[in-house]
């Protein structure tokens, strides 16, 4: 497994900004239970995880997208990381909102990107993918060629993988489910037990609790 990915969700780990509970899941807002959560926010109370993810998510970027022209970040998880990614390329920036304001200039894109402008978006959390593609098609109506998406982190949910094969939007990210249980299982944050437990989650997290 990628050396990067292993080494970030220790990170995650160990500043809780993702906490694992097999045996008393969480609720989540959909309603489904979830032996897993993350607030990757968590990540800009501490310099140096802050400060990794910049770099991390920067070197994505020019591994990837070289051609970006303009860096949007998807509100409001990744507002503050894309500002930070934006600044350390020295390109301009922007975030999308879930809709338009329903006052003022209507925005549902805040700032100013140049029309045909090649985009990297900058997200922190893929779960379905729906909120980052709605981003996306916010930013295809604005006028963006989007290039890519980079992420912090990723459920890796098939459906996802799916909707951004559809959505002809490449996705790379600095950590994934699959690293994180591993971690979690080699540091004793999980018992041996609940491996296939979690794994078993991720396959249908929907019918799970069921």
């Amino acid at each position: 497994m990628d050396t990067i990915k292993k080494f970030f969700a220790d990170k995650l780990l160990r500043i809780k900004a993702i906490k694992l509970q097999p045996e008393d899941p969480f609720t989540w807002a959909s309603g489904w239970k979830s032996p897993i959560y993350t607030d990757n926010r968590k990540t800009l109370s501490f310099p140096d995880v802050r400060s990794f993810v910049k770099l991390e998510l920067c070197h994505a970027i020019q591994e990837h997208f070289a051609e970006a022209e303009a860096v949007a970040g998807v509100a409001t998880g990744a507002i503050a990381q894309g500002a930070l990614v934006a600044d350390e390329l020295g390109l301009p920036y922007a975030y999308v909102r879930p809709k338009p304001k329903d006052h003022g200039m209507g925005n549902q894109v805040e700032g100013e990107i140049r029309k045909g402008a090649k985009v990297v978006v900058v997200e922190d959390l893929i779960s379905t993918g729906g909120s980052s593609l709605k981003a996306v098609a916010a930013l295809r109506e604005y006028g963006c060629e989007v290039i890519g998406m980079v992420a912090s982190f990723t459920y890796g949910f098939p459906v996802a993988e799916e909707a951004f094969k559809e959505a002809g939007v490449q996705l790379v990210t600095l950590s994934d489910y699959a690293a994180v249980i591993e971690q979690a299982a080699a540091t004793g944050y999980i018992k041996p037990e609940e491996i296939d437990v979690l794994k078993e989650w991720r396959k249908n997290p929907s019918e799970w609790s069921k």
